[in-house]
């Protein structure tokens, strides 16, 4: 770039911007594109370098923004103007029509009311805060009260307008708040998954559990690299004109360069909303994006204030939730798998069909007993629906175009893995191997031995777990702590730097408190809580083996199926060879949580939702190591209930019993921190 005066400079500078917020409204707005990608790089690359050397013109709402910029140390809390109020859901039509009736009775008696129908997108609420045209805010969700401050990760989504200009009769509102919904394109989180896939990591169950989670990144930069977009479907806070319906003011978004919702419709009463639902049914497959339902709107927002909210949900609008769909294939056959306590567990190999947006292969046929209710053999025309969306399972048999001579499935009476005797252990439905060196059960038992809540070994993933029992260098958990370093080394994908970091994990992991490594070792029916209260009772790994079933069912919350497998576990022959060795190579059997304080002492805490600073386990070993105690239902007894971004019915449940509820900063603060 030749030497330039400031007044070119800056001619050039918003020229630039004018031309790349043009081409991004009809890119990813309008999918209109003009120009190439090679092009707008081209712009692009010209505007930063403009910035660059006159950084007198920089601005926040500059499209140079939307690549990322630095990276976050936390994310700040703000007050949502207006609260942002969830949905109640209905999944029947008498449910809808009761709607209609309410609302018609609540606006006097009406012999008809007109609806704004659309999709219910499956992502992540935002709300974004125009100031006299330009974008000062995005935030999320949260609490429906207070939200996380994400303005740098929402400005990497080029569908969202940086600044706004007026639109027909309507010029730009001094204050406008507007409501969307943030999510993930199918496409997208496929080529996401993909990538964790070959990086060995754990993929996303769903698009929105993807979406969720990069919004929630510190650095825009990883966030750009995401490809989330958006749908602007409400308002909040707005000082200026407005349209007096609803369908008009989606029609003004528009105009402003918002991206809406495009399949809705005004439906002049509930005999056409209804239509409308259940011709938008069977669309859900072909959209590039997760929906979950429809939204039922009063049209007239003059109506809608006379109907006004309950302090959870507005009274003039309701979703309905499809059924999980369900579609017809061919069971090609059935695998049994072996999980960490030897579980056997049928899976169902499906002809490929197309559930929700996604295509399925493999669906779950939950056990033996299963199996034997459903009659289902393989060849069999099968019933398979997505539980919450998301779980694949086969419901049912379509028993009339069962093919003649199918036989009845036999459950394995040996393990599929290694061969050993199959075992059911009183009225348990589970069928387990009982050979406690089964590679399968030793796979799945490193992986659980080895992740962050347990020995927390960063290193020791599923793909080295493999190659290590599968090589024989690996043959009990304890043997980790032997092994040899070239060894090692010289397996795919690691080399010296890793076998390094990998060995000082290992070594670190022996200094981890009582109540993980009881977790750690895999105790039927033992979880974190539960190896925590063994290890507050007992003190000691040895004392704990001691111990009878009788001594553990005096421990109260330890009950008789509980305190059964606690005491067979600990009299395998296998188990005390592995917890020899585990001795012998120096782990610790009796280091205990170390307290920062008894401030929460006699508190029960209990947490949900997705937190912005830790994760479940971590601000739950907070409040332990802060002498609180942590439980996971809410009951009259909780003393306080951690709040996260889109909590569930625990949020409803402490409200109803009058159980306090804290932010995270709220937290922090009784804590004795900074937020």
């Amino acid at each position: 770039m030749k030497e330039q005066d400031p007044k070119t400079a800056k001619k050039r500078i918003e020229e630039l911007r004018r031309t790349l917020e043009h081409h991004n409204r009809k890119y990813y707005v309008e999918a209109k594109p003009e120009i190439s990608d090679f092009e707008y790089d081209r712009l692009m690359k010209e505007l930063i370098e403009w910035e660059g050397a006159f950084p007198e013109f920089s601005s926040a709402d500059s499209p140079s923004r939307r690549v990322g910029g630095e990276p976050l140390k936390q994310f700040e809390t703000v007050e949502h103007r207006v609260p942002m109020l969830s949905l109640d859901n209905t999944y029947s039509r008498e449910e809808l029509l009761d709607f209609d009736e309410r609302v018609r009775k609540g606006l006097g008696g009406r012999d008809r009311v007109d609806y704004y129908v659309e999709e219910k997108i499956d992502g992540v609420s935002i709300s974004l805060l125009y100031e006299r045209g330009v974008l000062k805010l995005g935030a999320t969700r949260g609490d429906g009260r207070f939200g996380d401050d994400v303005t740098n990760n929402i400005k990497t989504i080029r569908a969202i307008p940086l600044r706004i200009s007026s639109a027909g009769d309507f010029p730009v509102p001094e204050i406008l708040e507007v409501r969307g919904e943030v999510y993930m394109p199918r496409k997208s989180f496929s080529r996401l998954n993909e990538e964790k896939n070959r990086k060995g990591e754990e993929p996303f169950a769903n698009p929105r559990n993807a979406c969720a989670g990069s919004l929630k990144l510190l650095d825009p930069k990883l966030v750009a690299a995401r490809d989330l977009n958006i749908f602007i479907h409400g308002r909040g806070s707005v000082r200026g004109a407005m349209p007096p319906t609803y369908h008009q003011l989606i029609k003004t978004f528009e105009a402003f360069g918002f991206r809406v919702i495009g399949n809705a419709k005004l439906c002049r009463g509930i005999e056409e909303v209804l239509q409308r639902i259940e011709e938008h049914r069977h669309a859900m497959d072909s959209l590039d994006y997760d929906i979950d339902g429809m939204v039922v709107k009063v049209d007239s927002f003059s109506d809608q204030e006379i109907l006004g909210a309950t302090s959870k949900s507005p009274r003039w609008m309701i979703a309905y939730k499809y059924p999980a769909e369900r579609k017809e294939t061919t069971l090609r056959g059935i695998e049994v798998q072996v999980g960490r306590t030897g579980v056997l567990t049928p899976v169902a190999i499906l002809e490929p069909v197309l559930i929700a947006g996604t295509t399925v292969s493999r669906a779950s046929l939950h056990n033996r007993d299963e199996i034997e209710r459903l009659d289902v053999r393989i060849g069999d025309r099968v019933l398979v629906e997505k539980s919450g969306l998301i779980i694949p399972k086969v419901v049912g048999v379509v028993i009339e175009k069962r093919p003649k001579g199918l036989r009845r499935f036999v459950f394995p009476d040996r393990c599929p893995v290694c061969g050993g005797q199959v075992v059911s252990a009183g009225e348990e439905v589970a069928v387990r191997c009982a050979n406690l060196a089964c590679p399968a059960q030793l796979k799945a038992g490193l992986k659980h031995y080895a992740q962050r809540e347990a020995m927390d070994i960063e290193g020791l993933g599923e793909a080295l777990i493999d190659q290590l029992v599968d090589s024989g260098m690996v043959k009990d958990l304890a043997d980790i702590y032997s092994m040899e370093f070239d060894r090692v080394a010289g397996l795919e994908r690691m080399g010296e730097k890793s076998a390094e970091n990998l060995f000082s994990a290992i070594q670190q992991s022996k200094k981890r408190t009582l109540a993980r490594l009881v977790y750690a070792l895999g105790i039927p029916q033992v979880g974190e809580r539960g190896g925590e209260i063994l290890a507050e009772c007992f003190g000691t790994l040895d004392e704990l083996m001691r111990a009878s079933e009788d001594e553990l069912m005096k421990i109260r919350e330890i009950g008789p199926v509980v305190a059964r497998s606690i005491a067979d576990f600990f009299k395998q022959p296998g188990t005390r060879g592995v917890v020899k060795k585990l001795r012998q190579a120096g782990v610790d059997f009796a280091v205990r949580e170390k307290k920062e304080s008894d401030v929460f002492s006699g508190k029960t805490f209990v947490v949900t939702g997705t937190l912005k600073n830790f994760s479940r386990g971590e601000i739950e070993a907070k409040i332990k190591r802060l002498g609180g105690i942590v439980s996971s239902g809410v009951s009259k007894k909780t003393s306080f209930l951690v709040l996260g971004e889109d909590p569930g019915s625990k949020y409803d449940k402490a409200r109803r019993l009058g159980v306090p509820v804290l932010t995270e900063d709220e937290f922090l603060k009784l804590a004795g921190q900074s937020g």
